[in-house]
C-alpha cells in the first residue's frame, strides 16, 4: 500500500489555513507515511500504542504523532515520552495515568476531552455535562502535568446526514463552552470528522479532520 498524494494534494489545499490535517496511518507501513512526509506532511494518528511506539521509532524525529484511539491505561507509559496530542482521553482514569506518565517523562502534555456524541453506545467518551464539570478550573488543577486545549469527537455511523451535522453542532456548542471556561488562547482544538463526514465537520467549526482511506485507500490487516 502506499499513499494517494494525489488525494493528499487536493485536499490539503481545499482545507482551510487553520485545520489540521491528522493522515490516519493505522494499518499503513511506514513507506507510505514516508511519502507524505517527503510530501510535506508532518501530523500523523495512530490507534495502537504498539504501532505507535514502533513507528515513532522508525521515522523522522520532527512528525507530530497523534494518539486518536481508545487508550489502555498500562500502554500510556510507551507513548507518554513523545506524544504530540492525545485526542481520546476518554474517562479520569486515563487523566489520573497520563497525569503520572508526564510528571515521569518531565513533560507537560497536550490532550483533548472525547465527547461522546454519537447515538451508538459502542463509542467511548464522556458525557457533554460530563465535559463542562472538568473543563472547571479547580478540576483540572488536579493535573499540572496536562493541558486540555480542546475536544473531540466522532459522529454516529449513519448515512443519516441531518444526526451527523447535528451531534457534530453539539460537540461545537461545548467547545465554545470550554473556551469559556478554560480560556480562548487555551482551548484552540476542536477535533472531529473523518473520510465520510469530514465536509460536515468543517461547516460546523472544526479545526483538527482525522482522515485515513481518503489518503491511504482501504487498511488491510484488521
Amino acid at each position: 500500500m502506499s499513499a494517494n498524494l494525489f488525494a493528499y494534494r487536493g485536499l490539503r489545499d481545499a482545507l482551510p489555513a487553520d485545520c489540521t490535517l491528522v493522515a490516519v496511518s493505522k494499518f499503513q507501513p511506514v513507506e507510505a507515511i514516508e511519502a507524505l512526509y517527503a510530501a510535506g506532511h508532518r501530523d500523523f494518528g495512530e490507534n495502537r500504542v504498539q504501532e505507535l511506539a514502533a513507528k515513532a521509532a522508525a521515522l523522522p524525529k520532527d512528525i507530530r504523532w497523534h494518539m486518536i484511539g481508545r487508550i489502555q491505561t498500562n500502554k500510556i507509559r510507551e507513548f507518554a515520552p513523545f506524544v504530540h496530542l492525545v485526542h481520546s482521553v476518554d474517562r479520569l482514569e486515563v487523566l489520573r495515568v497520563l497525569q503520572n506518565e508526564a510528571l515521569r517523562a518531565g513533560r507537560r502534555i497536550d490532550v483533548l476531552l472525547q465527547v461522546h456524541i454519537a447515538r451508538e453506545e459502542t463509542k467511548a467518551g464522556f458525557s457533554p455535562d460530563e465535559v463542562l464539570g472538568l473543563c472547571a478550573v479547580n478540576v483540572l488543577n488536579e493535573y499540572p502535568n496536562l493541558r486540555v486545549v480542546g475536544l473531540m469527537g466522532m459522529a454516529s455511523f449513519t448515512e443519516d446526514r441531518d444526526l451527523v451535522r447535528a451531534e457534530f453542532a453539539l460537540l461545537s456548542s461545548l467547545f465554545r463552552a470550554a473556551r469559556e471556561q478554560l480560556g480562548v488562547g487555551q482551548v484552540t482544538v476542536l477535533s472531529m470528522g473523518m473520510s465520510g463526514d469530514y465536509e460536515l465537520a468543517l461547516t460546523e467549526g472544526a479545526n483538527h479532520i482525522r482522515v485515513g482511506s481518503l489518503l491511504f485507500g482501504a487498511r488491510s490487516g484488521q
